[in-house]
């Protein structure tokens, strides 16, 4: 007997893949819930990749939708769904790099195809809440540097810059937002 349980990740993999074998056969219902599945989990995908652009997630989730309409008849069932899917949102973002001048900050190897369903809209959301719930209790010395650095993608010249803060400060400021983080973090319930 099995008593391995599928990760969470697997799990989604599997009913998405079935929702994409039913809709290749006709079935409208079951392609709107695929579609609506792959939308909450590419819209997790890229906003962690586009953490200065987070206004152009949108256009590439429904860019990356339309594109898997338009090749879905080139998937290949005997393979994940994640990882065409995963194939197809990173050609758009490599595109969307290209069109805006870009360098692309992230290679992920195809056959890491479970980072692209391993946590979705919803669990984005639920994450974001509760860091801005921990960071409103840092001092702003500590705050506004993590926020701007880490969340913001911002280099640790650029928030000196804007803040009138010496690099030092931001670095110190981070190091020590971070501690006083994971201290919340590990005491709560």
């Amino acid at each position: 007997m099995n008593t391995n349980p599928l990760q969470p990740w697997q799990a989604r993999e599997q009913a998405l893949k079935a929702l994409m074998l039913r809709a290749l056969t006709g079935d409208e219902r079951a392609y709107r819930q695929c579609l609506l599945g792959l939308s909450g989990h590419l819209r997790a995908f890229l906003r962690r990749r586009l953490t200065r652009d987070t206004d152009e997630v949108e256009d590439l989730v429904q860019d990356t939708l339309l594109a898997v309409h338009n090749r879905r008849h080139t998937y290949d069932p005997a393979l994940p769904l994640t990882a065409w899917v995963q194939g197809i949102a990173q050609y758009k973002l490599a595109d969307w790099y290209r069109g805006h001048g870009a360098r692309v900050p992230h290679n992920d190897p195809l056959d890491m195809h479970e980072l692209l369903f391993a946590e979705d809209d919803s669990e984005a959301r639920e994450a974001k809440r509760d860091l801005r719930q921990l960071l409103a209790t840092l001092p702003e010395r500590w705050r506004v540097p993590i926020e701007r650095t880490k969340l913001h993608g911002e280099s640790v010249a650029e928030v000196a810059q804007a803040t009138g803060m010496s690099e030092s400060a931001i670095k110190v400021g981070v190091h020590r937002g971070l501690q006083a983080l994971g201290r919340l973090i590990k005491d709560r319930p």
